[in-house]
């Protein structure tokens, strides 16, 4: 069983905007294969199904990004997930716009969502990364963007999804192989 967890903010206004990156991803798997995430549990939305005939549990945690952890833990403990079967979704500034990373463990970085979730996992970062620098961090995150930068946007989230799928399927060492 895996747990996917896209990382995001609840509300309607933060559609469409670089922080919500994991949920988009959350999305499209969830459109590709058919899962429904409207249940609610721990904090989060969540659905389960089926990805390459393994049992899949997708989350958006509803407890906005910064306490992302808040909903993570519970699932984790009540399903006994491995940690190794759990992928964490999230933006990061640090990669370019589009481009897509997927690591088997590591630091959250400067992420705050990510501090607040053990990060002893499989995780997949979607890129926002500006190209000049950015005087308010928070507002560069959390803002709408163009339809001209989501469509590149869009470049990394079904990059996301096919990691993802990657992943089940063959594996974190071969998912990075491919697409790192």
């Amino acid at each position: 069983m895996y747990l996917i967890v896209g990382l995001g903010n609840p509300e309607p206004e933060y559609s469409k905007t670089r922080h919500n990156m994991g949920f988009d991803v959350i999305n499209k798997i969830s459109e590709k294969f058919g899962i429904d995430v409207t249940k609610q549990k721990f904090q989060g939305l969540y659905g389960t199904g089926s990805i390459e005939g393994e049992k899949v549990i997708l989350v958006k945690p509803q407890t906005y990004m910064n306490l992302s952890g808040e909903c993570v833990r519970p699932f984790v403990d009540f399903y006994k997930i491995k940690l190794e079967n759990i992928i964490i979704i999230y933006d990061d500034i640090d990669i370019p716009t589009g481009i897509t990373k997927i690591r088997k463990k590591g630091g959250a970085g400067t992420h705050n969502g990510m501090k607040s979730v053990v990060t002893e996992f499989p995780h997949i970062r979607i890129g926002t990364g500006a190209t000049t620098k950015i005087n308010n961090l928070v507002d560069y995150v959390i803002n709408k963007v163009s339809d001209e930068e989501y469509s590149k946007l869009e470049t990394g989230i079904l990059k996301g999804a096919e990691a993802v799928e990657t992943i089940i399927k063959d594996g974190i060492d071969l998912a990075m192989n491919r697409l790192n």
